[in-house]
């Protein structure tokens, strides 16, 4: 009987224990993964969004405001099938118009190996120490190593201690925060999130999602008024875009007061960020104002305000500067709680007003194909962090200007060079004529056209001039695209690359053959080539040379019939460096 019962609370015993919750807390990781804040060497390691030198030049509200957390997120990988969170906050849960979700909840977001995003819905208990809990999360499709998850903050809410817990055992990083510049906005209470339902429904949080891009939320209830002092803030950073969204707070000052506010605002942001696109959001107005004639009086003051602030502006020379006016903007009916403050629907509304005005003034257009919407990916985490690789890069670029770049997919990865992949197949050919002529590698293993355009679009050639930029990419999309998608993807993309290196000489090399695919590979060849003439871009193709007499590639050059060995390089090099 002993024999029985001692195996049986072993069993136990190692049941319980494997059911324990492993905790993590952002603030104790040694660099900075609080993402969409600003300011990291003064406020990094702590969940709020103002630093402490400006406390004596705001008003204390601001201040006070300045605690909540509105905006702010942690990203974590975990391959976790149950994830916790807990914390705790500092004032009440809700407010009479907002529920204890908006106030004082967190949003959990899973993105996949494909880039899309999802919301998890989670159970939660608010108590002294919320929490929320989320149960049976499926493995991703594509490997074992689970999702990206982005855990938004409470926007109306100060946090004091926060944890993530997931079983023990269970793989857990936190993601550091991302290098590409932000967006950043400065409003009032619409801003900080009222009334959005839940944190990831504020309309700053919908824009980072929609652009995939930090946006660094500096909206202060009642109190977004143009104030210099954190105008002077804002120009600190160097951003990829400013929104001013100020006017709902300066509806009782006087137009000319309104004038002035605007144009000293854009002056100053100008004077450090002569290009930078500025976006002025115009009052969005009472949804009753055609019955009420003092809101309706209100609301044409402004505006007439910001018209009268944007011929100011224009006549000064100041560019690249955009005011959208309440019909531009157009907020449906339903869009307010209240006598102003947004629903989920407004804060949709207004997130996709400024998505579409921001691609066209930042040139980050997304088409209406897959090839031609920016997305990341992360296929082969047992290979590389794929956001590891492109903050790498953007550091490297910041430290050491390459000479010339390739951009490609695993085939340039695993070629040679730096970033140093943990594979490398031509390290040789690469050592020989690659890094001579300065270049970098910019190849991440199982990215398709639309990966390279997220990339392109967050900064991967930015900030340097490039004398060469050579594009190989393609042979992923050929399992899921058709040639026209693959080609209009490619045309899109190089459209971008040109945009944002317009003096360095553009090769783009067809596509290589592989495997069983040889004339899948001269079929989307043939209809990129097409795409790319009007362009002025002729297709450089080196799969030729890859090929044997029966058309089949030729297996001496290949490592697994994709990816070229050294003597597939040795040969694929020659039509870069002639």
């Amino acid at each position: 009987m002993k024999n029985i019962v001692l195996p049986l609370v072993a069993m136990l015993l190692f049941g319980t224990v494997s059911a324990q919750t492993v905790w993590h807390n952002p603030l104790d990781e040694g660099q900075c993964v609080v993402q969409n804040q600003g300011f990291e060497n003064e406020i990094g390691h702590s969940y709020v969004r103002l630093p402490d030198r400006i406390r004596e030049s705001v008003s204390q509200a601001i201040w006070n405001l300045s605690r909540n957390s509105s905006g702010l997120a942690v990203h974590f990988y975990s391959d976790a099938p149950h994830i916790e969170v807990r914390y705790t906050v500092a004032q009440g849960f809700a407010l009479n118009h907002m529920p204890a979700t908006g106030v004082s909840g967190v949003d959990l977001y899973a993105v996949d190996t494909e880039g899309a995003m999802t919301h998890l819905s989670g159970k939660y208990s608010f108590r002294d120490t919320v929490t929320y809990t989320y149960d049976a999360i499926k493995p991703d499709n594509y490997h074992k190593m689970g999702y990206e998850y982005r855990l938004y903050l409470p926007p109306y809410n100060t946090v004091k201690w926060l944890e993530i817990g997931v079983p023990e055992g269970a793989s857990f990083k936190f993601v550091p925060r991302r290098k590409e510049k932000p967006i950043v906005a400065y409003g009032t209470s619409i801003a900080q999130g009222g009334c959005a339902s839940r944190p990831a429904m504020i309309w700053s949080n919908i824009l980072e999602r929609k652009m995939d891009r930090p946006v660094i939320n500096l909206g202060f209830s009642g109190n977004g008024r143009l104030d210099k002092p954190v105008i002077d803030l804002m120009g600190e950073i160097d951003a990829a875009a400013y929104i001013l969204d100020c006017y709902p707070n300066l509806t009782g000052f006087e137009k000319s007061e309104i004038v002035k506010r605007t144009v000293d605002a854009v002056r100053s942001l100008r004077a450090g960020h002569p290009t930078t696109p500025i976006v002025i959001m115009s009052f969005s107005g009472y949804p009753d104002s055609h019955l009420i004639d003092s809101r309706a009086a209100t609301e044409q003051r402004i505006d007439e305000a910001a018209r009268e602030a944007m011929q100011q502006i224009e006549a000064e020379g100041i560019t690249n500067v955009r005011y959208v006016s309440p019909e531009q903007l157009a907020m449906p009916e339903e869009a307010t709680v209240d006598y102003v403050h947004l629903t989920d629907i407004g804060m949709q509304h207004l997130a996709d007003t400024y998505e579409n005005l921001l691609r066209e003034m930042m040139h980050e257009p997304s088409g209406g194909t897959v090839t031609t919407h920016p997305v990341t990916q992360r296929g082969e985490p047992f290979m590389y962090e794929w956001r590891e690789r492109h903050t790498q890069i953007l550091t490297m670029n910041a430290e050491a200007a390459p000479e010339r770049v390739i951009i490609g997919n695993s085939i340039i990865n695993y070629w040679g060079g730096e970033p140093v992949a943990k594979l490398q197949s031509g390290a040789e050919s690469w050592e020989k004529y690659m890094a001579p002529r300065g270049f970098r590698n910019l190849g991440f293993g199982c990215d398709r056209i639309e990966n390279v355009l997220w990339r392109i679009y967050h900064g991967e050639i930015d900030g340097f001039k490039a004398k060469e930029v050579v594009l190989a990419i393609g042979t992923n999309n050929l399992w899921r695209d058709n040639d026209a998608e693959i080609a209009r993807g490619m045309a899109h993309l190089v459209k971008a690359i040109r945009e944002r290196q317009p003096d360095a000489e553009l090769k783009v090399m067809a596509i290589l053959p592989r495997r069983d695919m040889e004339e899948r590979v001269a079929s989307a060849n043939r209809a990129i080539a097409e795409a790319l003439k009007p362009l002025g871009i002729t297709l450089i193709d080196a799969g030729e040379k890859l090929l044997g007499r029966d058309g089949k590639i030729d297996e001496s050059c290949f490592r697994d019939g994709l990816h070229p060995n050294e003597k597939g390089y040795g040969k694929i090099v020659k039509f870069i460096c002639r």
